[in-house]
């Protein structure tokens, strides 16, 4: 069994710019899942993750209220839409490229993971 699992098993994401940065808003589909993140998904985790779009900072605020956590990434696009010359200026596939992170495999995984969900 592999010891790891995909970010986007237990949670779904979305992402976009916002000036010469952009945030990634990770939203998990349960509860269990959204206590997971909170001890696995640090921003020194995903600032390693994204390491090759040289984020000057990753700031993660929880909001409990809908089980999702905001990262702001300032300098992650490399001056914006406006100036960058990167194929996503924009960040809108950020949150794949996060939803890629390969994360502990928890023992209550089924717990994490929507009710449709293929096994």
């Amino acid at each position: 069994m592999n010891n790891t699992i995909s970010l986007k098993e237990i949670a779904h994401a979305r992402s976009g710019d916002k000036g010469t940065g952009a945030n990634v808003g990770v939203i998990a589909y349960t509860a269990a899942g959204y206590a997971f993140l909170e001890q696995e998904l640090t921003p020194e985790r995903l600032a390693e993750h994204l390491h090759e779009l040289k984020p000057q900072g990753v700031h993660r605020y929880p909001l409990p209220g809908i089980r999702a956590y905001n990262f702001v990434l300032p300098g992650i696009l490399d001056g914006g839409a406006s100036r960058s010359l990167r194929i996503d200026s924009q960040g809108k596939v950020l949150a794949l490229a996060v939803l890629e992170m390969q994360l502990p495999r928890p023992e209550n995984l089924a717990a994490m993971q929507p009710e449709s969900h293929p096994t």
